[in-house]
């Protein structure tokens, strides 16, 4: 995927996030999108099932409630990130950093963190 289909897939997905009829939910399940600019993008809610993200930029993103089943997130920034209520369950987060992301309430079942920097689990 390049940065125009991206880019218009962020914006369409904000219109479905304000409801707008024009919109559409991201759905960017498999996707390949190694060392991508996500950088404070809102993709709450959206679908990113098994999405290649390694390397990617997701520092400050919005990804509370997003889809992320088996995603690949190695050495992916996702400091800062909203990510509660995630679903990340058999995600690959191998050497991703986690500096001040919110991971409150969401599904690590099965997720590699090994290698992780800045993640501290929450007591739920």
């Amino acid at each position: 995927m390049n940065a125009k289909e991206i880019k218009n897939v962020l914006a369409l997905h904000i219109k479905w996030l304000s409801k707008e009829p024009t919109g559409a939910r991201a759905d960017l399940s498999g996707a390949y999108l190694r060392g991508a600019d996500l950088c404070l993008a809102d993709l709450g809610d959206a679908n990113l099932s098994g999405a290649y993200l390694r390397g990617a930029d997701l520092s400050g993103a919005n990804l509370r409630g997003a889809y992320l089943r088996e995603a690949d997130l190695r050495g992916a920034d996702l400091s800062e990130a909203d990510l509660r209520g995630a679903d990340l369950s058999g995600a690959n987060l191998r050497g991703a950093y986690l500096r001040e992301a919110d991971l409150r309430g969401a599904d690590l079942s099965g997720a590699n963190l090994s290698g992780t920097t800045g993640y501290t689990p929450i007591d739920k």
